[in-house]
């Protein structure tokens, strides 16, 4: 059979595995529009060279792809689909690898067996001197966390540039609560060297001195930063704190200290650090 010879919809569904219910589906979405509909029976018809496609289509939601990134995909030049399928296969492990950092934290809640998945390493306390750092501040919900933190890094880390650039480790410190309830604020920090500090030179960030202190610390590797996932980290540090009378000084804050672009979900990124009298 020629590619452009032309198939019933009856028998494109039967040859590509996909359903009469999910080609309307498709063709109502954009993605597999009949080649061909007959203005007076509705009947659709399809070329036989969109099997490629239709089973290209099928593949893809066997992944578990929304159907807006199946839409990328087909959308997508032949050259460049290995590249959008790829990204997000990798989002997609990340994503498995945090929920089985989560399941593990459920089954220990259920079990009654707390404690021991979430401080895979003892917690520590280290002496922090004071900082003068770069910061932008925002009310924040959960879901929008994590991209407005990268955004705001990548902002602040461009306008140390003329500092020499970061003089220690980034960090976001939490003065509110952030939960589907709450809004926080958060603030992202970026530390500059004093010396250098008159040639940033950019008044849309603010500007002030993180004051010294001696603060509690746990890392945790990249799977567990996700919310919520990384609240069993937070509950070990105040658990540590609770247990040995420990009061905060300072609003909790999240050192990110690792590369977070090269990072695989069990490599170590980030510290939950709460500053403690």
């Amino acid at each position: 059979m020629a590619e452009d010879d032309l198939l019933t919809s009856g028998e494109f569904s039967r040859r590509s595995r996909l359903s009469p219910k999910a080609l309307r589906l498709y063709e109502q979405q954009g993605l597999l529009v009949p080649d061909e509909v007959d203005p007076a029976s509705h009947y659709r018809r399809y070329r036989t060279a969109r099997l490629a496609e239709a089973r290209l289509i099928v593949w893809l939601r066997r992944l578990d792809m929304p159907l807006s990134d199946v839409a990328r995909v087909l959308a997508a030049p032949a050259a460049e689909r290995e590249a959008v399928v790829a990204a997000f296969w990798q989002e997609a492990e990340a994503r498995f690898a945090a929920q089985r950092w989560l399941a593990a934290r459920v089954r220990e809640v259920v079990s009654g067996r707390e404690g021991g998945h979430a401080a895979t390493r003892p917690i520590q306390v280290r002496d922090v001197p004071a900082q003068l750092v770069l910061t932008e501040r925002r009310h924040v919900m959960p879901e929008e966390l994590p991209g407005w933190i990268d955004s705001a890094m990548a902002r602040l880390m461009t306008a140390t540039a003329p500092a020499g650039g970061p003089s220690a480790a980034p960090f976001v410190v939490y003065h509110g609560e952030i939960n589907h309830d709450s809004d926080g604020p958060a603030e992202v920090c970026v530390p500059i060297d004093p010396a250098g500090a008159e040639r940033v030179g950019v008044p849309t960030f603010s500007m002030r001195e993180e004051p010294a202190h001696r603060e509690a610390y746990l890392p945790i590797v990249k799977a567990q930063v996700q919310f919520p996932q990384i609240l069993s980290a937070y509950d070990a540090l105040h658990g540590w704190m609770k247990a040995g009378g420990h009061t905060g000084t300072l609003p909790p804050r999240e050192v990110y200290f690792g590369d977070w672009a090269a990072a695989g979900p069990g490599d170590e990124v980030c510290d939950i650090a709460v500053p403690v009298a």
